[in-house]
Formats: structure tokens, C-alpha cells, sequence
């Protein structure tokens, strides 16, 4: 394994810390650089991390102002409007990691990928809390023969902030792209006003009001699966944990449909658990895609162009998320 730092864009906020504390508990010699708006956040959150480095970036500088020093990988945790993060690794053949585009933002990252597909790994990390939904719909996927329909829901608790970054992409996305991208009956479609509203049964069994939202998880559910009905909604709202008395959790619902292995109709609904929030699930997926792209488990990922789930290991992710108190847990079907 390389000496040279994993550069953490954002590194000091809620899930770049997160992301950081999640690489040192894996690897304690690994070293790393915390960039951040905020330098004397940063280098505060550097001290606290260990082996690590609080840097100022520039983004204007084709170099972020780092000058030569040598970077293994680039994760950015906020909205780069300007693709510093990309430019910089792409133009060094380093592999790099966003997530905070939305659906309608990727066509310049892949722009920038097809200038050079051989140049490294960029991964489209905007999955609903990186890969958190995707590789469990897989795994869930394995029972049927023939997946025709999958709906998530994903719950947000009120309680649940994330942090400034994080509130800045909501308020981004939810101004930029009101209507949801859905596929239905195999056809691509947008919906909006009533056709976006739309409801889902908790963990606990609670009906939840929600809304249809642009996750990039319906396109690469759709690709993968073929399945001709994916639609994607997003609830803030108490979680299941929380109306039991308990601190605040995240949770995903996911119901597919289709045939099973014995050629039989099949439904199943299972819900994706996280006990930390949504910046503690989202930091699992960032800190599993940085050990992929940068080699730390292994060999280092080959040049492309990913969605998360495409690297994560599905097994070493569930046994992950299950160490961590979290679960994907089979519902009863309604």
C-alpha cells in the first residue's frame, strides 16, 4: 500500500468526518489530508483524527494549491460547482468520489470521464447515502427470478440534520429538480405535483406521507435489474426508533416485485437500519468505496466510470452495517 494521503474534500463536516474516522478505526497508519471551507476547522479535525493533515485548498488552482505532493484518491463531501476535486484527480490519473451532484448534475463528471476513460476510476457517488439502498435492493433482488417492480421509500428523521453541507445539497436539489425521475412500464417519465406524492408503511408499521425524489438509484436500479417499474421517495417524518422511546435512527424501505426462483409471482419488503442517522450510514458506503479506489483491501479499482454499488462488496458491507447495530431485515409484505 502507497504512503501517500487520501485527500478528504469537506473532510471536517458531518460525513467527511465520519468517512475519516471510519478509515483511521480500519487503517491507523493510513494518512490523510482534511481540506475544508473552514482551516482552522480542518486542522482541528486533523489533530483529533491522527496521521492527518489539515490543508487549505484552492479552488481556482489547477493544483487545489497542493502543489506536488502526491494524493492516492480525492473524496469531496460538498457541492463542487466548479469540478476542481474531478479535474484534479482526473488530470493525475487518481480515482475520485463525489456525492453530492444531483441526477441532473452528472452529464459535465461524465463529460470529463469520456475525455480520458483510461485515466482512473470516478465514481457517481449519489445513491441515497452511497450505496445504502442499492446494494440492499441487490442482495434482495437474489430471491426473484424476475424483478418488475421495485419502490424505496427513505425516511429521514426530523431530528436528523446531517450538517451544513448537507443541508445546502437538499435545498439545491429540492429548488433545481422538483419533479422525480421514475420509471414506469419500462418508460422513463418525470413526476410532479399530485403524481409525486406518495406513502410508505415504516419499519414499525406507520403510514409515512412522502414525495417522489431524483435519486440516481432509480437509473442504476433499472440497468441492473430491468425491472420496468422503479420509483424512488424520500420522507422526513419520526422514525420507527424514535416513536419506540429510542434516539433517532434512518431507515430505507424497499418492496420489490416480480417472480421468484420457482417461477411464482413474488413480493418481499425489507428495510435498511441504521441506529447512528443518515451521516453514519452515509460514511460506511464513502469509507468502503475510498479502501476499493484506493487499493487499501486490495488491488485498486480499475479505470471507469461506477455507481457505488458496482465496488462495494455487498457481503462485507451487510457485515459492516450489522457491526455497527444496523440491519437489512425482512418485513411482512402488506
Amino acid at each position: 500500500m502507497t504512503s501517500a494521503p487520501i485527500l478528504l474534500m469537506g473532510g471536517s463536516g458531518s460525513i467527511g468526518r465520519r468517512t475519516a474516522d471510519a478509515l483511521r478505526a480500519a487503517y491507523p497508519e493510513l494518512p490523510l489530508l482534511i481540506g475544508g471551507r473552514d482551516f482552522n476547522k480542518a486542522s482541528q479535525a486533523a489533530r483529533e483524527i491522527g496521521n492527518a493533515e489539515g490543508v487549505r485548498l484552492d479552488n481556482d488552482a489547477a493544483d487545489l494549491g497542493l502543489g506536488d505532493r502526491p494524493v492516492q484518491a480525492v473524496a469531496v463531501f460538498y457541492a463542487d460547482e466548479r469540478l476542481a476535486s474531478l479535474n484534479y484527480a482526473h488530470a493525475r490519473n487518481i480515482p475520485h468520489l463525489g456525492i453530492s451532484s444531483g441526477i441532473f448534475e452528472i452529464a459535465p463528471e461524465v463529460a470529463v470521464y469520456m475525455q480520458r476513460p483510461d485515466a482512473s476510476a470516478i465514481v457517481l457517488g449519489y445513491e441515497w447515502l452511497v450505496g445504502a439502498t442499492t446494494v440492499a435492493t441487490l442482495e434482495c433482488a437474489k430471491a426473484f427470478a424476475r424483478v418488475d417492480d421495485i419502490v424505496i421509500g427513505a425516511l429521514v428523521d426530523e431530528q436528523d440534520g446531517g450538517g451544513p453541507a448537507v443541508a445546502e445539497d437538499f435545498e439545491r436539489l429540492s429548488k433545481m429538480l422538483p419533479s422525480a425521475l421514475t420509471r414506469r412500464d419500462g418508460t422513463w417519465i418525470w413526476r410532479s405535483g399530485d403524481e409525486a406524492k406518495a406513502s410508505f408503511r415504516a419499519i414499525d408499521g406507520t403510514v409515512i406521507d412522502a414525495l417522489g425524489f431524483s435519486s440516481i438509484d432509480v437509473a442504476g436500479l433499472a440497468a441492473e435489474t430491468g425491472a420496468r417499474h422503479v420509483e424512488f421517495n424520500i420522507a422526513t417524518a419520526v422514525s420507527s426508533s424514535r416513536r419506540r422511546g429510542e434516539a433517532k435512527s434512518t431507515e430505507i424501505i424497499i418492496e420489490l416485485a416480480g417472480e421468484g426462483q420457482d417461477g411464482r409471482a413474488l413480493r418481499s419488503r425489507h428495510a435498511v437500519f441504521h441506529p447512528g442517522g443518515a451521516a453514519a450510514l452515509t460514511a460506511l458506503g464513502t469509507s468502503m468505496i475510498i479502501e476499493r479506489l484506493a487499493g487499501l483491501d486490495g488491488s485498486p479499482t480499475p479505470a471507469g466510470l461506477y455507481f457505488p454499488y458496482q465496488i462495494i462488496d455487498r457481503a462485507a458491507y451487510l457485515s459492516r452495517l450489522a457491526n455497527q447495530g444496523g440491519s437489512l431485515t425482512a418485513l411482512e409484505v402488506g
